[in-house]
């Protein structure tokens, strides 16, 4: 029974706000007209000669103000008052005093908060106000004490008990409050730990990969200096110093970003963007690529560093790639710009056998990259060769 009790008011609770008072101005008129149809209505035991359709008016109107105890909760008590004052003068009705005390309640809990806080004095007042009509109409102490006793409770307690309930609330929201700010200083701290460990990471990084890379320049170097007639030979070393060299500043570059308590303003801070594009040209033939180069746009017309570096770092990972699964094959690069954005495509042979695929860590890269900027690529097998296009979209731009 209490399980049931429970799924009962816990549905009520996830009512909407207005089915919820719908609700209850509903269970309110149920209730009255059971006490005016069994002649149960006076609060006391009197001659009454109101006709009963004035009292039922009067309790009409007063649920019609409940309607609106949770839209305008002063001006309905305010009403509402009104309606109860009538009513004491033509003798107390227990329907219309059980919907005032809701319109007590009401006022209290949904109010702005200086009329909860005026609630008590007004409930007194009210409360004062209804004795002392009762003890007009009612002469004899004993009258005045049992008016106090029967109205008391319907017009103080309801007070009470909103602003007990409205004082929870208030805890409650405090509580949730303090709840988010910790969560959020949790995440800062839990941010912060990231960061840190990042930067961590990065400085390990420079201190494994800077001496491989510096020690292949040096060799390079090396190997440049001694006598070698075979210029396919000089040209690969040479190929080799400069990405390493190229590899080591755009590394230190990155770890000057990352590391907030570093400031290295001499040090190269600009990432590679599309004017390196030859010297990465130049690095895959070197390495043995048989490329075709189709550039078509004005590169006196300057690009979106967003969109300029993602364009870069796409055609350097389609060109490893390519170097890495179909190596010594055909490929053609393309770049263009249209109306719209720049067009970037890297076409290679399939050698046989293979799919041009791999562990796909490449791929995802540059669809990241792409979607930062809001373009779209697209990468697989057609008519055996391997295609990667990138569509990277541009401000409109009058011209």
């Amino acid at each position: 029974m209490h399980a049931g009790i429970s799924r009962v008011v816990s549905g009520l609770r996830k009512l909407p706000e207005w089915q919820h008072d719908a609700l209850i101005v509903i269970s309110s008129l149920l209730v009255g007209s059971v006490l005016f149809a069994t002649g149960l209505y006076p609060l006391f035991n009197l001659d009454d000669p109101i006709p009963l359709w004035v009292r039922v008016l009067l309790f009409g109107g007063v649920c019609a103000v409940e309607a609106f105890r949770r839209i305008a909760p002063g001006t309905a008590l305010a009403v509402g008052t009104a309606f109860l004052l009538v009513d004491c003068v033509i003798g107390v009705s227990t329907p219309t005093l059980v919907v005032y005390a809701d319109l007590l309640y009401a006022a209290t809990l949904y109010g702005p908060r200086r009329l909860s806080r005026d609630m008590v004095p007004i409930a007194v007042l009210t409360s004062i106000s209804t004795i002392t009509a009762t003890v007009l109409l009612v002469p004899g102490w004993r009258a005045t004490v049992l008016a106090a006793f029967a109205v008391l409770p319907f017009l103080l307690i309801p007070v009470w008990w909103a602003t007990n309930v409205r004082q929870h609330q208030r805890m409650a929201e405090v509580e949730r409050a303090n709840a988010r700010q910790l969560a959020k200083i949790a995440e800062l701290d839990r941010t912060a730990a990231v960061a840190a460990e990042r930067a961590h990471m990065a400085r390990d990084l420079h201190d494994v990969i800077a001496g491989h890379l510096s020690a292949i320049a040096i060799q390079a170097e090396a190997a440049l200096s001694l006598k070698d007639e075979d210029p396919m030979t000089r040209v690969v070393l040479k190929s080799v110093r400069e990405n390493s060299v190229s590899a080591l500043e755009e590394m230190r570059a990155m770890i000057n970003l990352l590391r907030a308590d570093v400031t290295a303003p001499d040090e190269p801070t600009a990432p590679a963007r599309l004017a390196q594009l030859g010297r990465l040209i130049e690095s895959a033939q070197a390495g043995g690529m048989r490329l075709d180069v189709r550039v078509d746009y004005d590169d006196t017309e300057p690009l979106p560093a967003a969109v300029d570096l993602t364009a870069y770092r796409i055609a350097q990972e389609a060109l490893t790639n390519a170097m890495k699964h179909a190596p010594r094959t055909n490929v053609v690069l393309e770049l263009r710009r249209t109306d719209t954005g720049m067009v970037l495509e890297v076409v290679n042979d399939l050698r046989e056998g293979g799919d041009g695929g791999g562990l796909g860590t490449g791929l995802l890269n540059m669809r990241e990259r792409t979607a930062a900027v809001g373009g779209s690529l697209t990468a697989g097998p057609t008519d055996g060769t391997w295609k990667v296009r990138a569509v990277l979209p541009l401000p409109e731009v009058e011209r």
